[in-house]
C-alpha cells in the first residue's frame, strides 16, 4: 500500500476506533482482548484496496466482529478452568457516558454478565443489533449468516437477555447516593450500615482470578454479604493496611476504586434497584486492573 493510501487507511481507522473497540469489548468483556482484536483488524485493514470498499465503517465492523468471534470461542473454553467467578474487565469511562442511558446499561457489569450467557454468535448479533443498531444484512455479512437467520438469532438473543437483564435502569445520581452510603459503612466495617443499603436478595461476586483472595462462588443474601464486607475491612485493618474507597466511573456507571495503603486493590461496581444495592461485583484480579490503573478514560462508541 502506498504512503498516501496508508494515510487514508489510518485516518479512517482512527475515526472508527472507539466504535470498533466497544464492539470488541462488549463481545469479549476484556479490554486487553479488545485491543488485540483492533490490532488484528488494523493489520488486515492496511492490506485492503480502499477503492474496492463501498462502506468502510461496515467493513471495519465486519472484520472486528469476525476477529472477536474467533477470540470469544477460545476464551469461552479458557473460562471453564478460571478460578472462582469470572467478571468482565472493568473499564474507566468518561463521566458523560453515564448520561447516555442506553450505552451505560449495555456496558454495565450486570449487563456484561448477562451477555456472557449468550452463545458467541448470539452475543455478536445482539451487540450489533441492539446496542449499535446495525441492519440485519450488515450483521449477516459480519457473522457469515443469512439475514433471515440473523433475524431469528436476534429474536432469540433478545428474549434471552430480556429474561435476565436488570428489571429497571436507574440514574447515575441514584447509584452514586447508594454507593456513598455503602462506602461509609464498608470503610468502617459497619454491618448495620451495610444492611441498610443492601437489598435483601443482594448478590456479591468477587474475581481474584486465583491471584488474590476472593470468594470462589457468589455470596447470596444481604446478611452474608454485609458480614463478608465487614470481614474484609477487619482483615485489612488487622494486617495494618489503610483501606480507602474513592468514586470513579467504570463501564459507564458510578463505581468505587478500592485502595490498600494508596495502592489499587480492586474495583467495585454495583447494581442498584429501588435505592438499594442488589449486586456487588468486586474485581481484584491484577491482570484485569491495568486500564483502571491508568489516568486516562475512554469514551466508548
Amino acid at each position: 500500500m502506498s504512503g498516501h493510501s496508508t494515510d487514508a487507511a489510518t485516518e479512517t481507522f482512527v475515526a472508527h476506533r472507539n466504535l470498533l473497540f466497544t464492539v470488541a469489548y462488549e463481545m469479549l468483556g476484556s479490554a486487553a482482548d479488545a485491543e488485540d482484536v483492533l490490532q488484528e483488524t488494523w493489520l488486515r485493514w492496511v492490506e485492503v484496496d480502499l477503492e474496492t470498499v463501498s462502506d468502510q465503517r461496515a467493513y471495519l465492523v465486519r472484520v472486528t466482529t469476525r476477529q472477536a468471534l474467533n477470540r470469544l470461542r477460545t476464551a469461552s473454553r479458557r473460562r471453564e478452568s478460571y478460578v472462582g467467578p469470572w467478571l468482565p474487565e472493568p473499564m474507566l469511562t468518561a463521566p458523560d457516558v453515564a448520561e447516555d442511558v442506553e450505552l451505560a446499561e449495555s456496558v454495565s457489569m450486570a449487563m456484561m454478565l448477562v451477555l456472557e450467557t449468550l452463545a458467541p454468535t448470539e452475543r455478536a448479533v445482539f451487540v450489533l443489533r441492539e446496542v449499535f443498531g446495525f441492519e440485519y444484512d450488515e450483521i449477516a455479512a459480519a457473522v457469515d449468516k443469512t439475514p433471515a437467520a440473523v433475524r431469528q438469532i436476534a429474536h432469540r438473543a433478545r428474549r434471552h437477555v430480556d429474561a435476565r437483564r436488570p428489571r429497571r435502569t436507574v440514574s447515575a445520581k441514584e447509584t452514586r447516593a447508594a454507593l456513598e452510603s455503602f462506602r461509609r459503612a464498608f470503610e468502617t466495617g459497619d454491618v448495620q450500615g451495610l444492611l441498610d443499603v443492601l437489598a435483601p436478595e443482594a448478590v456479591y461476586m468477587g474475581d481474584g482470578g486465583g491471584i488474590k483472595h476472593a470468594a470462589l462462588r457468589p455470596i447470596l443474601g444481604a446478611d452474608k454479604v454485609a458480614r463478608l464486607m465487614a470481614g474484609f475491612t477487619g482483615r485489612a485493618g488487622g494486617a495494618g493496611f489503610t483501606l480507602s474507597l474513592g468514586p470513579t466511573v467504570v463501564n459507564g456507571n458510578p463505581a468505587l476504586l478500592v485502595r490498600m495503603d494508596g495502592e489499587i486493590d480492586g474495583v467495585m461496581a454495583v447494581h442498584v434497584e429501588d435505592a438499594r444495592i442488589s449486586g456487588i461485583y468486586f474485581v481484584r484480579n491484577p491482570e484485569k486492573l491495568s486500564h483502571v490503573g491508568s489516568e486516562t478514560s475512554l469514551t466508548l462508541r
